[in-house]
């Protein structure tokens, strides 16, 4: 019985997961448009396997990755043209992982013949990073900004960067990007998913969600606008502890209920420390910076209330089952052994 109950139950939450978000690997892009030169830059934080991972070599046991290959992968995927005539890609620069960042950056200027009035974009990054692959893009100009999704069924845009954009637009395309961010963050979801399980009743699990939510909105804030700074190392490590604590705290439920809400109170900052990090990998403009948060931290809002909404119904038909308490607990020691395993590798190897 409590087998059966534990297949249903991550069912449940792959089906629901799944029909939210199609899945698949996220990019963070941006191109700039300054007279007749364009830079784009492509921020991947997971490279699937694939031919970009053979060419850099991950996952070959004593062989160093090599991540320059993203560079020359921007140059023969990344295609842009100036009212039809195509722009030169020239040499690019990398920022590989380190201590301080678990993500890989890739920048390429593109030299375009005359100053740039109307652009094409073709994106073929999926050719190497999956056909689930998809890069949100922020595309920036004299006149304003705009936002578009590349994916390899939508390879193609054509923007005309003179083309004034309202403010309110221009930071409403933050939304989109912390709203994909929560659903394709496995850090923050098995979060969520061990916090809720030993939550209690409908007041305690809302004023759960309320606290964290609280929480990780002001450190966001604090954080985008550099008042407090942690290496991104320690914040992807400290998020991975999140985890494995409250899973911990599972497995012993007379303190976990009681107490749940100051736990979320609690380590809500470094999830907000991780947001800051996403939305640093981003980018903010200079203009409208508060508007642009306060979107971004909207998009996660919405993504967290799906997740929320997903869970809730799933942990009522457990409640009173008398598979629930096995149950709990066994989720509960697999996300622990997950949390432990990041946090170790996190710590020590900056993976």
């Amino acid at each position: 019985m409590m087998r059966g109950g534990f297949a249903t139950f991550f069912l449940l939450i792959w089906s629901a997961v799944a029909g939210a978000h199609s899945g698949g690997t996220t990019g963070f892009a941006s191109v700039a448009v300054s007279g007749d030169t364009v830079r784009y830059s492509l921020t991947l934080q997971d490279i699937p396997p694939g031919p970009l991972a053979e060419r850099m070599r991950l996952g070959q046991p004593g062989v160093a990755p090599d991540y320059q290959p993203l560079i020359e992968v921007i140059r023969e995927k990344i295609r842009l043209a100036n009212d039809g005539a195509a722009c030169a890609p020239t040499a690019g620069h990398l920022l590989a992982p380190s201590a301080d960042s678990i993500s890989v950056t890739g920048t390429v200027d593109f030299t375009c013949a005359g100053e740039v009035r109307e652009l094409s974009i073709r994106d073929d990054m999926a050719d190497v990073l999956g056909a689930s692959h998809h890069a949100l893009t922020l595309l920036w100009g004299p006149g304003g900004s705009d936002q578009f999704t590349f994916e390899a069924e939508m390879r193609e845009a054509i923007w005309t960067p003179g083309q004034k954009a309202r403010a309110v637009r221009a930071a409403g395309n933050y939304f989109p990007f912390g709203f994909a961010h929560v659903l394709s963050g496995y850090d923050l979801l098995l979060f969520l998913l061990v916090l809720m399980l030993r939550g209690g009743g409908w007041v305690r699990l809302l004023q759960i969600i309320a606290a964290f939510t609280v929480a990780h909105s002001v450190m966001l804030s604090l954080a985008a606008f550099d008042y407090l700074i942690i290496p991104d190392r320690l914040t992807g490590a400290l998020v991975a502890a999140s985890s494995a604590y409250v899973a911990a705290e599972n497995l012993f439920p007379k303190y976990a209920i009681s107490r749940r809400w100051a736990v979320a109170l609690v380590f809500g900052p470094v999830h907000g420390f991780a947001f800051a990090q996403a939305l640093r990998d981003i980018g903010l403009p200079h203009k409208n910076l508060a508007a642009s948060l306060v979107n971004f931290n909207l998009g996660i809002e919405a993504g967290q209330a799906i997740v929320v909404l997903l869970i809730v119904p799933i942990l009522v038909l457990m409640r009173d089952k008398p598979w629930e308490p096995k149950l709990v607990a066994t989720i509960s020691a697999i996300v622990l052994a997950i949390g432990l395993l990041l946090f170790f590798q996190r710590t020590f190897s900056g993976t």
